[in-house]
């Protein structure tokens, strides 16, 4: 009897694209994120990716000081794999950017795939009011924003990771991603198999049409082969229906409140985990079955909990 595939899912908790104003269930302290990261756990996410932030204003924060009480809760609670941020912010410089992953040394970790325009001003339209300046400054200083992640950023990310043997989650938010990806692969810099993680719908990226998913499946066929593991994120409301139309297409999935506030049509998600089981749902009911970390981990091929630097 066939056996049903396994499908990974991701819960990424907080990050930048959001700010605490935009939603009352954002989380922002030490406390807030690890109760989040192992709700979403719980409910099933064998995967949590990690943002932190500054608590006096929540402010999105690198410095491995905000991160190091959350590693430390998630590690006595969860044995979910937790996925640190290269990332931060587009705001931030890519030496600042780097620092947790320098430090904690995590089986997994997140790098963008390459520069691009960034914006996220059209949230002022929606948003009016702001708790923090902070807030309203970083949303209208993205009209004139590139997110800077060029191939010497990439190439010193990649050689931290190799030396610690911390694997990536690929952030590939349009076509010429997957290309630069590809030229890592060649050089023997990006190793399989690869987590390529398909993002949709953001300004200046790839858009969210099913389209745009195809698109990006194809180009990642052909230049990857079976040497990579695909998965699927959709901004904001393209959440939930492209992540299905991706499991439907052999994606694993990525939910959470840093990719997307709503559960529904004007309504904010009150959790990670209620993204997570609603995703979950919709697995199950395709047929397909939520790996477990230690599932994930095989597939990844991962070092395991115990060989992180936290």
């Amino acid at each position: 009897m066939a056996t049903s595939r396994k499908v990974i899912i991701t819960s990424a908790v907080t990050g930048a694209i959001h700010t605490p104003t935009m939603s009352p269930y954002l989380p922002v302290t030490a406390d807030e994120i690890a109760d989040a990261a192992i709700g979403a756990a719980e409910a099933g996410a064998s995967i949590v990716h990690m943002h932190a932030r500054d608590p006096k204003d929540g402010r999105p924060s690198q410095e491995p000081a905000h991160f190091e009480p959350i590693l430390a809760r998630l590690k006595a609670n969860t044995d979910a794999i937790i996925n640190i941020t290269t990332g931060g912010s587009p705001h931030m410089s890519v030496e600042e950017r780097m620092r947790p992953v320098i430090e904690f040394k995590p089986e997994l970790a997140s790098l963008n795939m390459g520069s691009m325009n960034f914006g996220l001003y059209p949230m002022l339209d929606r948003f009016k009011e702001f708790g923090h300046e902070w807030e309203r400054e970083g949303l209208e200083n993205s009209r004139d924003l590139v997110f800077k992640n060029t191939f010497a950023d990439i190439q010193k990310i990649l050689e931290i990771g190799n030396t610690n043997d911390t694997r990536f989650e690929f952030e590939c938010y349009d076509i010429s991603h997957l290309n630069n990806l590809a030229h890592f692969q060649l050089r023997g810099l990006a190793r399989g198999p690869l987590f390529v993680q398909s993002v949709f719908g953001l300004l200046g990226g790839i858009g969210a049409h099913p389209e745009d998913l195809m698109h990006m499946r194809r180009t990642a066929d052909r230049l990857f082969g079976d040497s990579y593991e695909w998965s699927i994120l959709g901004a904001g409301k393209n959440q939930m229906p492209l992540a299905t139309i991706g499991a439907a297409m052999g994606s694993h999935v990525r939910v959470g409140l840093e990719d997307s506030l709503w559960i529904g049509p004007g309504q904010l998600a009150a959790s990670n985990a209620e993204q997570v089981t609603r995703i979950r749902t919709i697995l199950e009911a395709l047929n397909f079955e939520v790996a477990t970390p230690d599932e994930a981990r095989e597939m990844l091929t991962l070092k395991g909990r115990e060989n992180v630097g936290f």
